[in-house]
């Protein structure tokens, strides 16, 4: 036994001894994005809110669609997630209840500064995807039911094909990993902004295809309703959704930068 655990084992029999309990900290479980948690937004975001009520916000960062089916199994408190129909299925399906704005960024098109699919003056949203298609350079796409992959999905929907073929790598990753294998291959993707910004000092991916109402990313928080799942802490739920789209919340949202570029936008107190 190490003179560590010999410590932490007479402590625990003094305390014991003693007749000292000491309570066990409150929990808080959320599901949310890869996105708030890659950025380095949560760890911003969460530290004052933990502070100020003396719990533990324990975060499960995954995509989308698996924040949502964790929340469907009650495995969580609440979600912070960016896939607006998903989200909306997960209210109406009575899964979820409150489901609140908190925040934007938008999605781009990330690729080598070469851009030899030659998007960079496509006119438009629908022209790019057709460009990426047609030229059959390599494309990595998250793969993982994420809000981004649904958005994705959507965008190569709107030119009426899936795309086929070697050159489309579905990769079912994260969003940092999934930059960090387009670089190395030189190749597209689509990403959040937030999480570019993150990562980009790191890269040579450079926006390629950007600003088009299409690639608009709103991000809602929503509590797990406690009539399906009893268990869940929904009045500390409710705490932490009214602390991030409260004052204190939302000024951290807006003035959260890395190299002093702006990540995310607040939707509740400009």
């Amino acid at each position: 036994m190490s003179v560590k655990n010999i410590f932490q084992f007479l402590l625990a029999c003094l305390l014991l001894s003693s007749g000292t309990v000491f309570a066990e900290q409150v929990r808080l479980k959320m599901a949310t994005t890869t996105s708030t948690e890659n950025s380095g937004l949560l760890a911003i975001l969460n530290p004052p809110f933990e502070e100020k009520l003396g719990i533990k916000l324990d975060v499960i960062s995954v995509g989308t669609g698996k924040a949502i089916r964790l929340g469907k199994n009650g495995d969580v408190d609440l979600i912070f997630v960016h896939a607006p129909g998903a989200e909306r299925e997960f209210v109406d399906g009575g899964f979820g209840i409150e489901r609140k704005p908190v925040m934007h960024n938008d999605f781009v098109i990330v690729g080598p500064d070469a851009d030899p699919a030659g998007i960079k003056n496509a006119k438009n949203i629908t022209e790019a995807m057709k460009k990426l298609l047609q030229s059959k350079n390599i494309f990595v796409s998250r793969g993982d039911d994420s809000g981004t992959h649904k958005k994705e999905k959507s965008l190569w929907q709107m030119v009426g094909n899936k795309p086929v073929g070697d050159w489309y790598l579905a990769v079912g990753q994260g969003m940092g990993v999934v930059l960090r294998i387009a670089d190395d291959k030189e190749a597209y993707t689509l990403t959040d902004r937030g999480t570019f910004l993150a990562y980009k000092d790191k890269m040579k991916l450079r926006v390629v295809f950007e600003n088009d109402e299409a690639l608009f990313n709103p991000y809602h928080v929503i509590m797990v309703n406690p009539a399906k799942h009893p268990h869940t802490k929904i009045d500390l739920a409710r705490k932490y959704s009214e602390f991030i789209r409260g004052e204190e919340g939302q000024s951290l949202i807006r003035n959260f930068k890395v190299n002093g570029e702006v990540l995310f936008h607040p939707d509740v107190i400009k």
